[in-house]
């Protein structure tokens, strides 16, 4: 996109020039000046609704991106250690909040391509989520432990909720998501623990704790309808089921008795929970260490089918429509990508787009999908109805595709 920064700060010297003038010409430019500045203002333009952000990871640079015209916009640089970065975006689309692994929290004005704020709030974050009503960011931490509250609009500290438990003892904080009723959920990994936090007052927030949900939850999902809370188990087989409709219930421990005989596999990545696909009657999952795709029978918890794939399970993605489920892999398959039909529970075709598969981000409605290629430097989009490549652009080590639609999505 044109840049007319340096052509706008010439039109107002110009206007400046103009308003200390005492020509009698200069009644008759200014509407030229006024029409001048408004031709400018036009040029500058730009809709929120199509943008994107994609993570160079070694670099520690976001790239804004049009979905809609493949192209590149800018790049914002010096954002710390994007190794395990996400982002939220504001409800109008203009800000992206990139959480960054050295505990950074940066909001981008995707306006004015530019950083509107950064601040390093803790040592090791992992990740964040945005409030219902859009007002509040949280960060979950590794580093010294816990979540911390700020405000959206100037990142000022709002909350600071450390993970203690047990005797002196913090807990590494993960699977951090936005809950409806002004909510945020969030699981410890040392502690086995579940918190659920009610910020209607952000003075005075109501934390909710279930203990003993299992060992070492590790990551976890919000059910696109903002139902469910299901927490990943690294330490123990199975996942732990809150129900956001009816949490005096508990947490549930479901699928306990599966891959308890199975042989243990080194895990070279583990899966992004929140990346799990809900399609249908049926929850899509990655089974650790296993080359398959756990399909769960969303109304009895239970398992109803396991799907064989090339690997070990990343991201397992559901197109907007849940036609079709998308897989990636970790190392050594993160070649390929795999595409599930959910009508049969079927492999419906193996796609090998380059090096390095990383992750996928699906268009607002699914008709494309981009895929970044970490070692092939490269972000393809294919045509999700032909399965044909449309385009590829160039990006340093890409490890991670926002759009920012996801601005009105549950859990995201």
């Amino acid at each position: 996109m044109k840049n007319t920064t340096k052509d706008t700060k010439q039109n107002i010297a110009l206007c400046v020039f103009a308003t200390n003038t005492k020509l009698p010409t200069m009644t008759k430019l200014l509407p030229l000046l006024a029409l001048l500045f408004s031709f400018n203002a036009i040029a500058d333009l730009r809709a929120t609704g199509d943008l994107g952000i994609v993570i160079e990871r070694e670099d520690g640079n976001a790239l804004i991106i049009n979905t809609t015209e493949h192209k590149r916009l800018a790049k914002i640089e010096k954002l710390g250690d994007l190794s395990h970065a996400s982002v939220v975006f504001s409800r109008d689309q203009r800000y992206a909040y990139v959480f960054g692994r050295d505990g950074g929290l940066t909001k981008i004005d995707m306006l004015k391509d530019a950083i509107d704020k950064r601040i390093i709030q803790a040592g090791n974050s992992i990740g964040g989520a945005i409030s219902q009503d859009g007002k509040l960011i949280a960060v979950s931490n590794y580093t010294p432990g816990g979540v911390k509250v700020f405000s959206s609009d100037t990142l000022e500290l709002v909350a600071d909720i450390p993970s203690d438990y047990g005797e002196g003892l913090r807990s590494k904080v993960v699977g951090l998501v936005d809950a409806p009723g002004q909510r945020f959920v969030f699981s410890l990994f040392d502690a086995g623990e579940i918190w659920m936090a009610d910020f209607k007052n952000p003075k005075a927030p109501v934390i909710k704790k279930f203990p003993n949900i299992g060992k070492q939850p590790y990551d976890a999902l919000m059910s696109p309808d903002g139902h469910y809370y299901i927490a990943g188990l690294f330490g123990e087989p199975g996942l732990a089921l809150l129900d956001l409709w009816n949490p005096d219930a508990g947490v549930k421990h479901i699928l306990s008795n599966y891959g308890k005989d199975d042989e243990k596999l080194p895990v070279y990545k583990m899966p992004h929970l929140e990346g799990w696909a809900v399609a249908g009657d049926y929850v899509f999952a990655p089974a650790i260490g296993q080359h398959k795709v756990l399909v769960i029978d969303k109304n009895t918890w239970e398992l109803h089918d396991t799907i064989a794939v090339a690997g070990q399970p990343v991201f397992v993605m559901a197109r907007p429509d849940a036609r079709h489920v998308w897989v990636n892999f970790a190392f050594p398959d993160n070649n390929q990508v795999q595409i599930i039909d959910v009508k049969d529970l079927s492999l419906h075709k193996t796609l090998s787009p380059g090096k390095g598969v990383l992750h996928m981000e699906f268009t607002p409605r699914g008709e494309q999908v981009w895929v970044a290629l970490r070692d092939d430097n490269q972000l393809v989009v294919y045509d999700t109805g032909t399965l044909q490549e449309i385009t590829r652009l160039p990006a340093n080590k890409p490890n991670g595709i926002f759009f920012s639609s996801r601005a009105h999505k549950i859990g995201l």
